[in-house]
């Protein structure tokens, strides 16, 4: 499978996420089916507490991750200044492994496409911190 880099768009091209609700710090890949990303945990993170950041924020971390990967395919597909809206996002199975993610951690999270039918998407994402397994989600995604 052929990955390609995107040197020349922005997180925001990809993304409707902005300020502290963006929580992707790089794409390491992407292509029409999965996109790997890193995701370094913040203090300003949502759910954040003395312990570090609840586990249930790596839902959150799987969507972004699909979404980079559904953004890549609307760019290619669509254009640039094409609709850039958000997609509606159900849980259909979570796992965490962890309970709190720590300040400063560095999770890479891996999105695949398992089923696309027009605007539904299923989504199987992993996480791993430090080459461990810490979550694992199961996304339905539909763009209206």
């Amino acid at each position: 499978m052929k990955t390609t880099t995107l040197p020349q768009l922005t997180l925001e091209d990809l993304l409707p996420h902005r300020g502290a609700m963006l929580l992707i710090s790089e794409i390491l890949e992407v292509d029409r089916q999965h996109a790997l990303t890193v995701c370094r945990v913040g203090r300003t993170w949502p759910m954040a507490g003395d312990l570090g950041v609840q586990a249930l924020i790596l839902v959150e971390l799987a969507a972004q991750t699909a979404g980079v990967c559904n953004g890549w395919d609307r760019v290619h597909s669509n254009g640039l200044d094409s609709d850039a809206t958000g997609w509606l996002v159900g849980i259909k199975k979570a796992e965490f492994l962890i309970d709190y993610l720590p300040f400063d951690g560095i999770v890479l999270s891996r999105s695949e496409n398992i089923h696309v039918f027009e605007n539904l998407r299923e989504v199987v994402c992993e996480q791993h911190m430090d080459g461990k397994l810490i979550g694992k989600t199961t996304l339905q995604l539909f763009q209206a």
